[in-house]
């Protein structure tokens, strides 16, 4: 699974960025648990939180992708998609002026991708069984 490796590699720099953002924000803001009632620390906790729940779910549709031995292009689209999405999330989860846009399209791309592997998972399932 060399190609979904590229994909879970990238994923958890940015979850490592978005951990960090959190971090450094806790001990600037001397809030250890929670929010602290900060509005910017929430959004930190949420763009790291939102990514570590999309994104495994997402990775594992790519990796059964590849084991179905679907051509590499198509994983690789798959991957950057997935990557946009989520790397526009976060960036409309830490910048107030692209909020909306960022989110909205960082939201639209990882579910519409996800959705996407899902359906071509079935589809070739039943590809699958019906030749036998």
């Amino acid at each position: 699974m060399h190609i979904t490796g590229i994909y879970a590699a990238l994923a958890t720099l940015l979850v490592l960025v978005l951990a960090l953002r959190t971090s450094i924000g806790r001990h600037g803001k001397n809030i250890y648990t929670g929010d602290g009632g900060d509005a910017d620390m929430f959004l930190r906790i949420r763009a790291h939180a939102n990514a570590i729940e999309n994104l495994p779910l997402a990775l594992l549709l790519l990796g059964l992708l590849e084991w179905n031995q679907t051509a590499p292009p198509w994983l690789h689209a798959c991957g950057c998609i997935l990557l946009a999405g989520r790397v526009l999330h976060a960036l409309g989860m830490s910048i107030p002026s692209f909020s909306r846009i960022g989110r909205v399209t960082g939201t639209t791309l990882t579910w519409g991708i996800m959705a996407a592997m899902a359906i071509l998972i079935l589809w070739q399932w039943l590809a699958f069984t019906s030749i036998r």
